[in-house]
């Protein structure tokens, strides 16, 4: 009777040992952002980072506004645009590329839905220098476009939001609405959209990080530092700093305002994944 009990100890202990072991691994680097944050280059370069001795973000926020006419929020703007615009426009063409291939039956459905998984599988630093040729023939390089229009495009979100409807949008409720007389795009936009929006807010999450993150393509498509993002912007003052180290606050200072637009999405948009509409669009 007790050999089972002290088995089941152990392993108690080694999950909650590796638990707390994950869960270090994922703060150390939060923590020493944090701290590192406020501290000035001597400190920095010294490695005292993570000690809780002089600190002072305030002057940093400061020097972080003040150099170069304040282009860091200039990338931080930009970074906004690509993200926030690029992602809500992704997402809602998602869903409904997703809404049709689950709704609509139509000749070599499942041939085109075969290559969209396709897509999926094709890394995209590999179409960096394909889209940075077309952009070209087209005359958009070195423009907001160049960054923008290829984040509309997402095959893994198209997956997802075909799986998305297949749960959340029943037929029935879609064959009453027509009964009732509403058109497709009406019925698309009332209850297909609605009913889904758990879907549609996990895309819009998945592309707002991927195009926040996203390095190659402008690094490929711009030269105009003042339409930079901020994972650009910062990349251009962190080599700057093995003949500036002054840079070196401002590139760890750049780099936790850059963390806080995620955290607010992750966290003002969560609350979509706990239920969806289901319930009150079959009411």
């Amino acid at each position: 009777m007790s050999s089972p009990r002290r088995h089941w100890s152990l392993s108690k202990t080694a999950v909650n040992g590796a638990l707390v072991l994950a869960t270090a691994y994922t703060l150390l680097p939060l923590g020493w952002l944090l701290t590192a944050a406020a501290k000035n280059t001597a400190d920095l370069l010294g490695g005292n980072a993570l000690t809780l001795e002089n600190l002072n973000l305030g002057k940093n926020l400061g020097d972080l506004a003040a150099t170069g006419d304040g282009i860091y929020f200039r990338w931080f703007g930009n970074s906004l645009l690509y993200a926030g615009l690029g992602a809500l426009l992704c997402a809602l063409i998602c869903v409904a590329a997703g809404y049709v291939f689950h709704v609509y039956s139509f000749p070599g459905k499942e041939k085109v839905f075969g290559l969209v998984l396709v897509g999926v599988m094709v890394p995209t630093t590999a179409l960096a220098l394909p889209m940075y040729l077309l952009a070209s023939e087209v005359g958009i390089v070195n423009t907001y476009w160049a960054v923008l229009l290829p984040s509309l495009v997402n095959p893994f979100g198209v997956y997802l939001s075909r799986v998305f409807c297949a749960g959340y949008v029943p037929g029935e409720v879609l064959e009453a609405a027509r009964v009732d007389g509403a058109g497709e795009l009406r019925i698309f936009w009332s209850i297909g959209l609605r009913m889904v929006m758990p879907g549609f807010v996990t895309v819009l999450l998945f592309q707002f990080t991927a195009i926040w993150n996203n390095f190659f393509l402008p690094l490929v498509m711009l030269s105009d530092n003042k339409l930079f993002p901020v994972s650009l912007g910062l990349f251009t003052w962190n080599v700057q700093t093995k003949a500036f180290p002054e840079y070196y606050p401002l590139v760890v200072t750049g780099a936790l305002l850059a963390v806080v637009p995620l955290v607010l999405a992750f966290i003002f948009l969560q609350r979509h994944w706990k239920a969806g509409l289901t319930a009150g669009s079959v009411k």
